[in-house]
């Protein structure tokens, strides 16, 4: 299963991704308990979840009203996170987990509205976006994400949607995105939107990062798709809601870097080189193909497959081995894949026991790729003077016999 997360149309909040959750089959009485248990010791909290229509559409709105006690620290707002666990949760490992997702998400935003200030984050005071606000927000998601358990899936997020214009705050009028905004999300796809005023908040966008395994432009291949709408409060032209969707993924899915380069100076014993030595330098594979550059020059494009980790070292060496002064890269590019997994597998040949390396693909459990490592077909060859595509057709049919998939 797989989780996608969509605020590329109404931002995102935390009392939008409680709603989202909720509304995906999240406990409301158990959300509401330990909301109100955690929020109470900060401030005054009244909390109504109920169904509400937004452009139509049905979703659930989680409306949080709080007026805090006090202000308090970054670290007081810690410890006494703590100490309500201890207290009133030390038995129960599913909030405890929430609590920790949750400490993680204050820390971002006091890592940003740091920044922002120039203070450390021992001397911030959660008070511009509300201390109990917050506390409701940031442990109610959290809790209703790990009772729908979805710390244990592939989470993706669509760009965030951060609004446009200007919104007011305690240190003046703030141009949208705000400032701590931009800093939570500077590693993150975004778009202004079609909306002319704020549409992601610092706490909504905390908690997006704390929970997202990776960012996508598209929705990936899924099925069985569920969906769940956590409301916003204001009312718009646009449909104010967070959608997220539970689905299943048929084919797994990661992501690659392409590299590609034109060439048309290089000979073809130096390109044999360029090869080897990107495969020595961790590219996953490599084609060179023969090509007409311009002023009808004949030429190769050299496209290497490679790890996102990986990629800057392979453009440094693209460079020094080839001497071109520009390497194009598509950075994360989305490709399906098959499990794989290489096993050995024993076969009799001409009376003798042989053991040879496999590449099997498998989807759903059923084979559709098994191939024999071509350096054992090599040796094997050598050593019983069996033609190789002969030892590779019969070791092949020797290996789907006894692991025939139903």
């Amino acid at each position: 299963m797989v989780v996608v997360i969509d605020p590329q149309v109404s931002g995102l909040s935390g009392n939008m991704f409680i709603g989202a959750f909720i509304d995906l089959g999240a406990d409301k009485e158990k959300v509401e308990e330990v909301i109100n248990n955690y929020a109470k010791e900060f401030g005054e909290i009244e909390l109504n979840i109920s169904k509400k229509s937004k452009s139509g559409i049905m979703t659930t709105f989680a409306d949080i009203e709080t007026q805090d006690h006090s202000s308090r620290h970054f670290p007081e707002i810690i410890n006494k996170l703590d100490e309500i666990t201890e207290d009133k949760y030390s038995n129960n490992n599913t909030v405890k987990n929430s609590v920790k997702l949750a400490k993680k998400v204050f820390k971002t935003l006091a890592v940003a509205e740091s920044e922002v200030h120039g203070k450390g984050m021992e001397e911030l005071h959660f008070h511009e976006v509300g201390c109990a606000d917050a506390v409701a927000d940031i442990i109610g998601a959290s809790y209703a994400f790990h009772l729908l358990k979805y710390n244990e899936e592939k989470i993706y997020s669509l760009p965030v949607a951060t609004g446009n214009g200007s919104v007011k705050t305690q240190h003046g009028i703030l141009p949208v995105p705000a400032p701590a905004v931009i800093n939570i999300l500077k590693d993150v796809p975004t778009l202004g939107g079609y909306a002319n005023t704020e549409l992601a908040t610092p706490t909504g966008c905390a908690i997006l990062v704390n929970i997202t395994d990776e960012y996508t432009t598209s929705i990936p291949l899924l099925e069985n798709k569920i969906v769940g709408y956590g409301s916003g409060k204001k009312d718009l032209e646009i449909l104010n809601a967070l959608r997220i969707i539970k689905a299943d993924a048929p084919i797994k899915e990661n992501t690659v870097t392409i590299l590609e380069t034109n060439i048309d100076t290089l000979s073809g014993e130096i390109l044999g080189n360029l090869y080897d030595k990107l495969l020595d330098e961790g590219a996953r594979d490599i084609s060179i193909t023969p090509t007409i550059m311009k002023k009808n020059r004949p030429g190769h494009i050299v496209k290497v497959i490679t790890r996102n980790e990986d990629a800057e070292h392979l453009v440094r060496v693209l460079m020094e081995e080839t001497g071109t002064l520009g390497v194009r890269m598509l950075p994360y590019a989305h490709r399906g894949v098959a499990i794989r997994e290489n096993v050995m597998h024993k076969v009799e040949i001409n009376g003798n026991v042989e053991e040879v390396r496999f590449k099997v693909g498998e989807i759903d459990g059923r084979i559709i790729k098994c191939s024999p490592e071509y350096d054992d077909l090599k040796e094997l060859s050598a050593k019983t003077g069996i033609p190789v595509k002969d030892l590779k057709d019969y070791i092949e049919q020797d290996y789907k016999k006894y692991h025939r998939s139903d």
